[in-house]
């Protein structure tokens, strides 16, 4: 079968690879000079099986409107004259129901146990380096009110099959060092057992070249302009390359895995994606001080900021604005994220040095990936995975591979089959 793969961050790269060995015939079509160069750059390194539960679920409405006025409030709305973002926030709001939400979450734990499985079995089977760190994730809880909460989540989480420990101020600090300046605010942490971290793009470029070495061919500086149907199925897409030279990609099946931009790829088939774009923000830093330096990585579960060392550097990354696909930076959010960054680590890095950077993620209201089949018979899906991109990269790719060769996907997931 050739495949024509729309896209190359994590979820197209994953879905290239998987399929090429699957004995797929593989083109990528990206319209980058590269690998990962969008959502999948910069993102906050996290693998976070400790994390299922969307931000659509019961508490969240509250929580936003408590957040409302502030320029750094960890979600941010700006209204729009956009009826799509409306249609958005109206579903978003739905699916904070209480059965929604307990639907989503352990679909979501399902995929990310999973997808943390292929991805163990595919870094030993190609040794691939990506600055990664099986260390787990560090959830830090800096009020009383708020730590008093985690036993219950520890157990939501175990009946999902997903490990975590809860840690008392003293016995956090002796296993992360790091933490000590924050002795006298820390209520308490939860350490995610089963986390990983890791540089996602790195793991992008690493894995397209391994997909290339497989055989897949990657076109990149491509642009898409239209597809060619016949009797219902599309049989190949239209495309400038680097050179602005017209051409033609033929293909038994095409997948989407273009993020944000998949919607407005494929919306003249009637085929209507449920994903707007959120833009998060990171900065990337050199540590000075490795001794100080955390080696788990981190979340601060009030201000929804995470933390990652990656190698020699910290990437420290947070928030989610609702503006549509604009793209310029926001100053007061990069700021927030400095500010937590002098705040909890002092003296760890050069703020100096500071690589500012912003992306969008494709996010569902659910936040549960699209997976899967369209209303076309051979177009697929493999985008809508918000702030779990990294999380459930591998997973997605495994399961989409084997939808398209006809067998059925492992983990319990709404896939689209």
């Amino acid at each position: 079968m050739e495949v024509l793969v729309i896209g190359a961050g994590l979820a197209g790269v994953t879905s290239a690879w998987y399929l090429a060995q699957a004995g797929c015939s593989v083109t990528v079509v990206e319209r980058q000079p590269g690998p990962g160069l969008e959502t999948s750059f910069a993102n906050g390194g996290q693998i976070s099986i400790s994390h299922p539960e969307p931000w659509a679920n019961p508490s969240a409405p509250a929580t936003i409107l408590r957040w409302l006025g502030r320029k750094d409030a960890p979600l941010l709305f700006r209204l729009r004259a956009d009826y799509k973002q409306w249609r958005w926030a109206a579903a978003f709001l739905r699916e904070c129901l209480p059965g929604r939400s307990v639907r989503n979450t352990t679909a979501i734990a399902n995929l990310a146990i999973y997808s943390r499985q292929e991805l163990q079995a595919l870094r030993a089977a190609t040794g691939i380096q990506y600055e990664s760190s099986d260390a787990g994730i560090l959830h830090l809880f800096q009020s009383q009110r708020e730590f008093s909460a985690v036993p219950a989540r520890q157990k939501e989480l175990e009946a999902l099959g997903i490990r975590a420990r809860i840690l008392m101020t003293d016995e956090a600090i002796a296993l992360e060092p790091a933490l000590a300046s924050l002795r006298p605010r820390l209520a308490g942490v939860m350490h995610g057992l089963d986390d990983e971290s890791g540089n996602a793009h790195l793991f992008c470029r690493e894995l397209a070249a391994k997909a290339r070495e497989a055989g897949v061919r990657f076109m990149y500086d491509a642009r898409i302009y239209d597809f060619d149907m016949i009797r219902g199925r599309i049989r190949g897409i239209r495309v400038l390359d680097a050179d602005h030279k017209a051409g033609v990609l033929q293909a038994d099946a095409v997948v989407v895995a273009a993020g944000s931009y998949s919607p407005a790829l494929i919306a003249h088939f009637g085929v209507h994606l449920p994903i707007y774009p959120v833009k998060g923000y990171s900065i990337t830093v050199p540590i000075v001080n490795p001794e100080r330096a955390p080696k788990h990585s981190l979340t601060d579960e009030s201000r929804r900021i995470v933390c990652s060392r990656l190698g020699d550097r910290l990437r420290v990354a947070g928030t989610a604005e609702l503006n549509g696909f604009d793209l310029s930076p926001n100053p007061a959010r990069s700021a927030s994220i400095v500010k937590w960054l002098e705040e909890h680590l002092p003296g760890v890095a050069n703020l100096e040095q500071a690589e500012h950077w912003c992306g969008l993620r494709p996010a569902t209201p659910s936040n549960v990936p699209l997976i899967g089949r369209t209303r076309i018979d051979n177009l697929y899906l493999n985008t809508g995975h918000g702030t779990l991109g990294w999380t459930l990269a591998c997973g997605s790719g495994r399961a989409l591979a084997d939808i398209m060769t006809g067998r059925t996907p492992e983990p319990a997931f709404p896939f689209r089959t």
